[in-house]
């Protein structure tokens, strides 16, 4: 083959130095890698059953792992505390808190769910004959007819779940039976995954590192630590900032008198943790609460939606969560419209994090193509 008098090939310049070609090159290479995984994605079914089993209590575990790891870091490094007595202190305090909320809070939110269920369709109705009042006039129509379908819709497909519901019989006892047993599972496995991740998780990537070219070590302890550090960040930020929701909404609906104020804090607060979609889902039971005790009941509730997301977005998130996982707004939207169309509710929870570790992997990946490839020097 012909060279260059710098010892470069003709494919060489042409192909692998060529920005346009290699880029191709590289997506089809993506591509065919996709196809082939699609055409043997029954190897991966035992991968799948397997992570459907103990996938719930692993989850859970990492969650608590970056929200206690800090602190059993932090007493060792500091004051050569023994990670033991720390974790050992943890599981003591988050025993309390279980019993605490399972003598006490769990009876309480039972209790304000079940009025709330009781209370909702006598809620519903006269929203719904508000709105009837509203729209008599005839410029109304279109609007009132369009109300009036979408409430009939609503009460044929409620009804209609029901009754299949009820057709399933042994079935769908069975399926919930199954859903607990998981649930129970789940809790009950979780703390030893947790004890052990809290133990010794932090020996894991230089455990994992040995096996790994000489080479390769320093890269892959570089990503695996960005990954931990952006995975850290959004869970105490998230959890940080949905507890500042619950707090600031169940100050505000204790001070304008809201029913079940508190419940649906507490529910604002869960749902939270679903960026930006979280609170406004979270607006419609104190809206539909809030118009059924008066009009001036409404407005209070819509100011302090005003005020709880005016300190949100302006106070509490950059404080807490900050501009550390550098995502931007409009990203996250659209992360959180396309995971949760393609994989549901998982998708909307762990959409955002999930692009947070592909962005770094894309980012180190592209670091070393940069390092290694004549592509991106400069020409003479």
């Amino acid at each position: 083959m012909k060279e260059k008098p710098n010892g470069q090939s003709i494919f060489q310049r042409w192909l692998l130095d060529n920005k346009f070609l290699s880029a191709m090159l590289m997506i089809l290479l993506f591509l065919i890698i996709i196809f082939m995984l699609h055409k043997v994605a029954f190897i991966f079914a035992p991968v799948a059953e397997f992570f459907r089993a103990v996938g719930a209590p692993i989850i859970i575990a990492g969650v608590f792992y970056f929200l206690l790891n800090p602190m059993v870091d932090w007493a060792e490094r500091r004051y050569n505390f023994p990670r033991i007595a720390t974790i050992s202190i943890q599981f003591l305090v988050l025993a309390i808190l279980i019993v605490w909320g399972l003598a006490v809070f769990v009876p309480w939110v039972s209790s304000q769910i079940g009025s709330l269920v009781d209370e909702w369709p006598t809620y519903w109705h006269k929203i719904v004959r508000m709105v009837d009042q509203f729209t008599s006039n005839k410029q109304f129509n279109a609007i009132n007819k369009w109300f009036n379908t979408t409430n009939t819709e609503i009460s044929s497909w409620l009804q209609d779940y029901s009754a299949e519901y009820a057709k399933k019989g042994l079935h769908g006892v069975s399926s919930v039976v199954g859903t607990v047993t998981s649930v129970v599972i789940a809790i009950i496995t979780f703390p030893f995954v947790l004890f052990y991740l809290l133990k010794d998780g932090h020996q894991m990537p230089a455990y994992v590192a040995k096996f790994l070219p000489a080479k390769a070590r320093r890269s892959f302890l570089e990503t695996l630590k960005e990954i931990s550090t952006q995975i850290s960040n959004y869970i105490r930020g998230q959890i940080a900032v949905a507890f500042a929701v619950m707090i600031m909404f169940a100050i505000g609906y204790t001070i304008i008198g809201l029913p079940y104020g508190w419940l649906i804090a507490i529910v604002a607060g869960i749902l939270n943790i679903i960026p930006f979609l979280g609170s406004f889902l979270a607006m419609v039971p104190a809206i539909v609460v809030g118009i059924f005790v008066s009009p001036i009941m409404l407005a209070s509730v819509l100011i302090v939606f005003m005020i709880e997301q005016t300190l949100e977005g302006r106070l509490i998130s950059p404080k807490l969560l900050g501009s550390s996982m550098k995502i931007h707004p409009v990203t996250v939207l659209i992360v959180l419209l396309s995971a949760g169309n393609v994989f549901g509710v998982l998708g909307v929870i762990f959409g955002v994090p999930g692009y947070a570790i592909l962005k770094v992997l894309v980012y180190r990946f592209y670091s070393w193509w940069e390092s290694t490839s004549d592509i991106f020097k400069e020409a003479d």
